[in-house]
């Protein structure tokens, strides 16, 4: 005799979810439109504090993502880590190099461009 489960809803979940992932992204949107002084023009690392912010938001947002929506926190904890690890060092590969290029080509063409920000 075959056994049959219990259908559960998601709904209330998804919902949470959904909230969590909206007000990341209102608080990009907000620090956005607002740059305050301290975070946009000041340095650290290599790049402004607004900047970190808007990378570890995004980051925090891909893993959400990745963790609810395309189901990996039901698989087993080796194929979570492949695929989370991965896209988490490639975004921060990539982020390093433009920062790395950005600043190269700052320096080299602030003296010949002017930059109208």
């Amino acid at each position: 005799m075959a056994q049959h489960q219990a259908h559960t809803s998601h709904t209330g979940l998804i919902w949470k979810v959904f909230g969590f992932l909206s007000i990341i992204t209102i608080v990009e949107v907000i620090l956005g439109i607002l740059k305050p002084a301290a975070l946009h023009l000041s340095s650290f690392l290599g790049t402004s504090p607004l900047n970190w912010i808007f990378l570890i938001l995004t980051l925090v947002k891909a893993y959400g993502i990745t963790w609810y929506f395309m189901h990996m926190k039901e698989e087993k904890a080796s194929l979570r880590r492949a695929v989370v690890w991965t896209a988490v060092f490639l975004i921060c590969y990539l982020a390093t190099l433009l920062l790395i290029e950005g600043s190269y080509l700052n320096d080299v063409l602030s003296s010949t461009v002017q930059w109208k920000f």
